[in-house]
C-alpha cells in the first residue's frame, strides 16, 4: 500500500529519486500504451474485411426487403380495387 509523504519533508536527493521514479513511470505508460494501440490497430485490421462483407450483406438484404414490400403492398392495393 503506498504511503503518503509530505513532499517538503524530503531531501534533494530524494526529490531526485523521486522523479526519476516517476520519469520511469511515465515512460512505461507510455511503452505501454503504443503497444496497445498497436495491437488494437492490426485487430482492426483484421477484422474491418469481414464487417465490410457484413454491411454489404445487410444492405442487399434491406433492398431485397423493400423491394418485396412494395410488391406486396402493389398486390394488396390491386386486390382492394378489384
Amino acid at each position: 500500500m503506498a504511503q503518503t509523504v509530505n513532499i517538503t519533508d524530503l531531501t534533494l536527493p530524494q526529490l531526485e529519486g523521486l522523479k526519476s521514479q516517476l520519469d520511469q513511470t511515465v515512460d512505461d505508460a507510455k511503452g505501454f500504451f503504443k503497444r496497445k494501440i498497436d495491437f488494437l490497430t492490426k485487430q482492426i485490421e483484421k477484422i474491418q474485411p469481414a464487417l465490410q462483407e457484413k454491411h454489404a450483406m445487410k444492405q442487399a438484404v434491406i433492398e431485397m426487403m423493400s423491394i418485396k414490400i412494395q410488391q406486396l403492398t402493389a398486390a394488396q392495393a390491386g386486390a382492394s380495387k378489384a
